[in-house]
């Protein structure tokens, strides 16, 4: 009579398997916090759940592949982690902070945010690059799910800050939420950051920037946000840019390699 096998998410010889994935938890266990917040009336802590929420999707990819301890357990669990902290908990946030005052469009902007990024993190997971196509793996199609959470999140974030342009900022968050979900969905290539070479002279420089950007995040939370929210979107445009000029090479360089071989 044969045993039964007792099931195991981790085997005890791969326990490195499981730091990332309590990341993970964290994050979801973040995002799920937020909305509490958000339903309080307390926005100050819900984007700041948020915001760490994202910080530790960061980190748990990079953690997982230092430390060689990626599965497709973790995969799948990041996926779900990222719905649920970057789909639905901003979605709401930002419904129950204005959203809601505009009725049934409110809602239903609400829906597509979510819906578009759902399919873009099913997209993700089905995206394999072939071995001549390993450059695109510095590259997103369209904007990261985390991404998109906080820049939806943005005329909040700027009404918690102390700046003061003079604008109602309110009246741009559904445009800013149906643009977001276009951008989540689309094609448009967007920095993945996964692979950077740093020059070793300039490492003191980055983590001096590093250092002074967790210490503007700690004592100017909002502000520091903000800011950095418009430099990513900044970024768009100059990520289209290097990816089609990074194209252009590979292109060049598969055209004089097919020259080679027929001399």
């Amino acid at each position: 009579m044969q045993e039964k096998k007792n099931f195991k998410i981790v085997s005890s010889k791969k326990t490195r398997y499981i730091l990332p994935n309590i990341l993970t938890l964290v994050g979801v266990c973040l995002g799920i916090s937020s909305i509490k917040f958000s339903l309080d009336g307390n926005y100050s802590f819900a984007v700041i759940f948020i915001t760490f929420a994202a910080l530790l999707d960061a980190l748990d990819g990079r953690i997982a592949r230092l430390i060689k301890g990626t599965s497709e357990f973790g995969k799948e669990l990041d996926s779900l982690t990222d719905f649920v902290s970057f789909g639905i908990a901003p979605a709401f946030i930002i419904y129950f902070w204005e959203l809601k005052n505009y009725g049934k469009i409110g809602w239903a902007l609400t829906l597509i945010f979510s819906v578009c990024c759902v399919l873009r993190l099913a997209r993700f997971n089905l995206t394999n690059h072939e071995e001549e196509e390993k450059w695109k793996i510095n590259f997103f199609q369209g904007i990261p799910s985390p991404a998109g959470g906080i820049i939806i999140l943005l005329p909040l974030i700027y009404d918690l800050s102390n700046f003061e342009i003079g604008l109602n900022i309110k009246k741009v968050t559904p445009f800013l939420v149906g643009i977001t979900s276009i951008l989540l969905i689309s094609k448009l290539p967007t920095f993945s950051f996964k692979k950077i070479s740093i020059p070793r002279n300039l490492t003191i420089f980055i983590l001096l920037g590093f250092g002074v950007s967790f210490t503007a995040l700690i004592f100017f939370t909002f502000e520091t946000l903000f800011i950095g929210s418009l430099l990513y979107l900044f970024t768009l445009p100059l990520s289209l840019i290097s990816y089609i000029n990074k194209k252009k090479v590979i292109k060049t360089e598969s055209i004089e390699d097919e020259h080679e071989d027929v001399l």
